[in-house]
């Protein structure tokens, strides 16, 4: 089974009288998106322990879980204020902003519910939940989200802004190759070896994002696009070709990195360079 087909038979239920409540809870898990941090979760897995692939299939629905809470409460008016999302309504447009909160809660929440019932052993299960929580929550995505929302208009250095993005894009990749390499039974030098790694692709991936966003229509994105004026994006301050050459400089760091490790974990992470970035 492919995840898509595990997530969409996964997806979370609610059964109560609330006209929209439990649709709510899907209708952006079902929207699609790239599935990236699943992808590279279970990448890991099938390249260094196929056998725990099944099992892992339940960790990466929770990295889906909590990556589409953060978009549903990203897109809130008192942050982005999004219409669109993945080519469909966003919640809060769709139905209400308290709707839109309520179903961010609930997949965060959510996503270490699922990542309990995994068929793994205990002690991988709460050394995911341990990465997951600690790269995704207040010292992580979280942090990294505050600094993007207070800084609107306030232009960052470019240390600054790859703090900012680090926290709110790069650790919950880099959390998704580790989580990947825990259930791989992996030592903890490739552990950490992986995740450096990945917070280096993680920026590259959010540079790309910010490439997309200057460059792409509505209709290419699946987003609204040329919103990012007032923001701390990598083309704003670098301008277009200048973030091209430093996803690139970054990228070819990645590549560096990827000669101490497995040759499927290199294989598979070129390919999803190739294929997102």
């Amino acid at each position: 089974m492919n995840f898509t087909d595990f997530l969409n038979e996964n997806l979370p239920t609610a059964p109560s009288f609330h006209p929209h409540y439990e649709i709510a809870l899907s209708d952006m898990l079902k929207a699609g998106g790239k599935h990236f941090r699943a992808s590279l979760l279970l990448g890991v897995v099938s390249a260094l322990k196929p056998r725990n692939l099944a099992a892992a299939m339940r960790v990466a629905l929770g990295v889906e879980l909590l990556h589409t809470y953060s978009l549903i409460h990203d897109d809130l008016p008192v942050m982005d204020n999004a219409p669109l999302r993945r080519g469909k309504p966003t919640l809060h447009v769709k139905y209400d902003e308290v709707t839109a909160v309520l179903a961010g809660d609930a997949l965060n929440t959510h996503a270490f519910f699922e990542i309990s019932r995994a068929n793994l052993s205990s002690e991988i299960r709460i050394k995911c939940v341990e990465i997951l929580s600690q790269n995704g929550g207040a010292s992580g995505m979280v942090l990294g989200q505050a600094i993007d929302c207070f800084f609107e208009k306030k232009p960052l250095t470019l240390d600054e802004l790859k703090f900012l993005h680090t926290h709110k894009t790069a650790k919950l990749i880099a959390a998704s190759l580790k989580m990947g390499a825990v259930i791989a039974e992996c030592d903890e030098k490739m552990c950490d070896e992986i995740y450096e790694l990945g917070l280096d692709l993680g920026l590259a991936f959010q540079i790309q994002d910010d490439i997309i966003d200057a460059t792409s229509d509505e209709s290419e994105a699946g987003k609204p696009v040329h919103n990012d004026s007032v923001k701390n994006s990598f083309t704003n301050l670098l301008g277009v070709s200048g973030a091209i050459s430093y996803k690139n400089e970054i990228l070819n760091g990645v590549k560096n990195r990827l000669k101490s490790l497995p040759q499927g974990v290199c294989d598979m992470i070129l390919e999803l360079v190739k294929k997102h970035l």
